[in-house]
C-alpha cells in the first residue's frame, strides 16, 4: 500500500496481535483498519508504546496539507474530522472501510490527551450541548 500523504510505501507492522501499516521510511504517518485506532489510544495500552516506537526517529518530510487523502487500503476519498472534541487532531477516516490515517505526532498527541474515555466522551457531551444552546438562543 501506498502512503497517502508522501506516497512511499508502508510496511506492515505488529505489536501484539494489532497489526498497522506505517510509512517508516516517509513521514511516519500510521493507518490503522477499522477499529484498531481504538485499541491504542489510551496512553495505558501497550500496543500503542510499541507503535510511537517505531516512528519516533522519523524525520517529518511531509506536513498536513489541505489536500484529502485517498485511502491506502480501497483508494477512496477520506474524510477529514476531529479525532474528539476535546483533543484537536484532524484525523482522515475512509467511508468505505473505516480505515483511520494519522500523520506523524498524531497517535502521540491522542494518546498524552488528559483524561479517560469515560471522561472525553463527557466533555464531547458537554460541548455539543453547549454548543446547540448557544445556537438556539441566537435564534430565539
Amino acid at each position: 500500500m501506498k502512503c497517502p500523504a508522501c506516497a512511499n510505501t508502508l510496511s506492515q507492522k505488529t505489536a501484539g496481535s494489532l497489526t498497522v501499516d506505517v510509512c517508516e521510511s516517509g513521514c511516519g504517518g500510521i493507518f490503522f483498519d477499522n477499529f484498531e485506532l481504538s485499541r491504542v489510544d489510551e496512553a495505558s495500552e501497550v500496543e500503542g508504546e510499541a507503535i510511537l516506537s517505531w516512528i519516533s526517529n522519523t524525520p517529518v518530510s511531509v506536513m498536513r496539507n489541505d489536500r484529502r487523502y485517498e485511502c491506502p487500503r480501497c483508494e477512496m476519498i477520506m474524510m477529514r474530522s476531529m479525532f474528539m472534541p476535546s483533543i484537536s487532531v484532524s484525523v482522515d477516516t475512509c467511508p468505505q472501510c473505516a480505515g483511520v490515517w494519522l500523520d506523524h505526532g498524531e497517535l502521540l498527541t491522542i494518546r498524552k490527551a488528559p483524561g479517560s474515555d469515560t471522561e472525553r466522551r463527557a466533555l464531547a457531551q458537554k460541548f455539543i450541548t453547549e454548543a446547540f444552546t448557544a445556537i438556539k438562543a441566537n435564534h430565539e
